[in-house]
């Protein structure tokens, strides 16, 4: 029975993880997600699964049937899930959205909160359930060794689950057959865990014809093509008005093209990226024309991702003798050698283009090319990867790429007629960081803002005088830029107007780890689709340090003051809360090391994976070495502030080596080395959280009983802590106060669990000189 009930536990944790990732896929296309988007669905995910885990934690240790208990919540788990993924699908049809715009922050918390909410609080219910279930199957051992053995092993399902999702489920099956793949798994093992119940109960032998229906249909379905007819019909509701001509995951993210009157539109996780064969030749024309115009002789030209589907074309018409495209995901450029036009055939087969399939970012650090123009393709640093091509840091190692009278050209959202305060402040914040490092920056106003930036005199490049002849030298053939409509764009009332509405906008500078203008992105984004929450994007702009020490203060005054009435319950509470600490620093551990190695390396998906991959093994690793101590140990409060002090530390010490590494880092940035320190580091941060985990458990079972119940108690408390950690850094922490300043929000809360578990050991009569050592 024990056996079975390890396997039934390792089951939760694979079908976990690879339900939590599949939908967050589903979601981010549907969507058109950035961090942002990501960070609100894992914080809905956590706080449901925490809030299965405490409900579940209440009531299981009163019922007689536990295996009956888990294979119900199991069976309804794996059969809810294909129909999670219809609606989510069908989520913009009912919402009244458009393929292709936007949707509000608002819409995207409360939808993916309803529709994430039976699955994740299902998936938190069977660890507690998993926990009485263990506590049953060993006939003698400690109380909190079951709550440790189950964290673990559910530990070791995820990480199995994160491996085969990666590099088995998402090359070779769709997402309804991976759902089908799931259902087959949970219910089989559900069987198996039956075994010894079938005889005992009609409702077991209930749950075990419906786990045996659901065990034939799942292999019906896969056998058939059932699951095929039922992806492909999901797709095309998905993109209503439009023909779904092609639709694929890979490592990077979901490719999809649709057809409508004769016209294809590329998305890239929702996002509309190409369309052909007639490009947006308003915004191609004048970012490629005005930018190769301004420079007397673009011999030589670098594109920073988005050069297919006509920015190339365009390029081409100049006297260039070499282009160089980065795009990272490969697989977008072979969807688009698979719907052939006369544009994208020309400009991906001339001789004069290299593709380089990498990171603009990096390929800018490790090039010993020189170039006389480069074009960053990115229009708006949205998100992580493109910030990091808007960053003062970047343009230091940009301009150490150009030749001598060298432009580098980038475009920013805009207006003729009103900035909002959003787009003042993206403006203001990236020309902040512009002319911090080159000597001169041209602006060319319009709906979309052009940004010129050189060391060498842009007034006498760029005048109407000059760039008409170049025009006409160079005897281009356009379907807009002409030297009248250049007339226009150069006009000075517009660039007057431009510094005029700039007036008080920020002026702080664009950086690698403090993406002000990546906020500023997120916060215009919003404010188009739902700008009933401006206000709150307004007062997170504004947050210090202070305004999160104070309530870090009053939250550790109000348990001091409530354990102090209440001393029989305080010790145990305060280990509660130093979970909940934990949760949230552990998610902002993880959070910043994946963050910096993304500034490094840029969208990774392979390394990212491996880095919470290590961040899970550490979990278990820690989990293991303190649960194979439970019955030794003597003093568990004493180890259990150890780790807290440990904690501390770490956050101290993080951003502390970064800022002494990074400055050199990226010299080294594919060095086995460098990579090894943040898969060390993340494992680091996991070991610590996970030894937490059943110290806690022994600590609070040696004062009462509940196994369930503590277990209930202790996950939810740290997912809880985790979903105020995912939305408060990703939302706020990181990109606004920035990685120091975060580090320093960990330490203050690590304080103050510290403070009360001292305070409360030391109430219990204990002296605080014992406790310490």
């Amino acid at each position: 029975m024990k056996n079975r009930v390890l396997l039934a536990i390792l089951a939760v944790g694979f079908s976990g993880i690879v339900v939590q990732i599949l939908l967050l896929r589903e979601f981010l296309i549907v969507f058109a997600g950035t961090e942002l988007v990501i960070a609100i669905i894992l914080a809905n995910w956590l706080i449901l699964e925490a809030l299965g885990a405490f409900v579940a934690g209440k009531w299981i240790d009163r019922s007689n049937n536990s295996v009956g208990v888990f294979v119900g919540i199991n069976l309804l788990f794996s059969l809810s899930f294909p129909f999670i993924i219809y609606a989510t699908r069908l989520l913009k049809e009912i919402m009244g959205v458009l393929p292709g715009e936007g949707i509000g922050l608002a819409p995207i918390f409360i939808s993916s909160l309803l529709l994430l909410a039976p699955l994740s609080f299902m998936h938190g219910a069977l660890f507690s359930v998993s926990c009485r279930l263990h506590a049953k199957s060993l006939v003698a051992t400690h109380k909190a060794s079951p709550i440790g053995n189950t964290y673990i092993f559910e530990t070791i399902g995820t990480i199995v689950g994160a491996v085969v999702f990666t590099y088995l489920f998402i090359p070779f099956f769709n997402a309804f057959q991976i759902a089908l793949l799931l259902m087959f798994l949970n219910l089989l093992v559900g069987l198996v865990l039956m075994l010894d119940n079938l005889k005992r109960s009609f409702s077991t032998k209930l749950l075990a014809g419906f786990s045996a229906l659901g065990i034939l249909a799942s292999i019906f379905f896969l056998a058939g093509s059932g699951s095929k007819a039922i992806h492909q019909h999901t797709v095309q509701q998905q993109w209503p008005g439009q023909n779904v001509v092609y639709y694929r995951n890979s490592f990077h993210g979901n490719i999809t093209v649709t057809t409508s009157n004769g016209q294809n539109t590329f998305f890239a996780d929702g996002k509309p990226i190409i369309t052909s064969p007639d490009p947006d030749l308003l915004f191609l024309e004048e970012f490629v024309h005005l930018s190769l115009l301004s420079h007397p002789n673009p011999n030589t030209v670098l594109i920073l991702s988005g050069g297919a589907g006509g920015m190339i074309h365009e390029i081409l018409k100049h006297p260039v003798s070499k282009v160089v495209y980065t795009e990272l995901d490969p697989m977008l450029l072979d969807v688009v050698k698979k719907f052939p036009t006369p544009i994208s055939e020309a400009e991906l087969n001339d001789p004069r283009v290299n593709v380089e399939y990498l990171d603009g970012r990096l390929y800018v650090k490790k090039s010993s090319e020189y170039y006389d123009v480069i074009l960053v393709g990115a229009t708006s640093p949205v998100n992580l990867q493109t910030n990091r091509l808007f960053t003062k840091e970047f343009f230091a190692q940009a301009e150490q790429q150009l030749r001598q009278g060298g432009i580098l050209a980038l475009s920013l959202p805009g207006s003729l007629t009103y900035l909002s305060r959003e787009l003042k402040n993206i403006n203001a914040s990236v020309l902040a960081s512009l002319n911090a490092v080159f000597q001169n920056v041209r602006v060319i106003p319009g709906d979309i803002n052009l940004f010129l930036a050189s060391d060498s005199n842009l007034d006498s490049l760029i005048s109407l005088e000059a760039l008409s002849h170049r025009f006409y030298e160079r005897n281009l053939q356009t379907g807009l830029i002409n030297p009248f409509y250049i007339d226009f764009k150069l006009d000075t009332r517009w660039t007057d107007w431009f510094f005029e509405s700039l007036q008080g906008a920020s002026n702080q500078p664009n950086h690698d780890f403090r993406p002000r203008a990546m906020f500023y992105s997120i916060a215009h984004w919003n404010a188009l689709f739902s700008p009933g929450a401006a206000k709150v994007f307004a007062w997170v702009e504004n947050l210090r340090l202070k305004h999160l020490a104070i309530p870090v203060f009053v939250v550790m005054m109000v348990l001091l003051f409530f354990g102090l009435k209440n001393r029989s319950k305080a010790s145990n509470n305060a280990i509660t809360f130093a979970i909940a600490t934990s949760g949230f620093a552990g998610m902002l551990f993880e959070l910043s090391i994946i963050y910096t190695f993304q500034i490094i390396h840029g969208y990774v998906f392979h390394h990212i994976g491996l880095l919470v991959t290590a961040f899970m093994m550490g979990i278990g690793a820690g989990g293991m070495v303190i649960t194979a101590k439970l019955n030794s140990i003597k003093n568990g409060i004493r180890l259990f502030l150890s780790l807290e002090l440990m904690m501390l530390l770490f956050a101290v010490l993080m951003p502390l080596v970064f800022m002494v590494v990074v400055p050199g880092i990226f010299e080294l940035a594919n060095s086995y080395l460098v990579n090894g320190m943040f898969f060390l580091l993340s494992a680091l941060a996991g070991f610590l959280l996970g030894a937490q985990f059943p110290l806690a458990s022994h600590i609070i079972l040696s004062t009462r009983d509940g196994v369930s119940h503590t277990a209930g108690k202790l996950f939810g408390a740290d997912l809880l802590g985790g979903w105020v950690g995912g939305l408060l850094g990703g939302v706020a922490l990181l990109p606004v106060m920035g990685l120091v300043q975060t580090s320093i929000v960990v330490a203050l809360l690590k304080l103050a669990s510290i403070g009360l578990l001292v305070v409360f050991a030391y109430s219990k009569r204990k002296s605080i000189f014992k406790v310490l050592g």
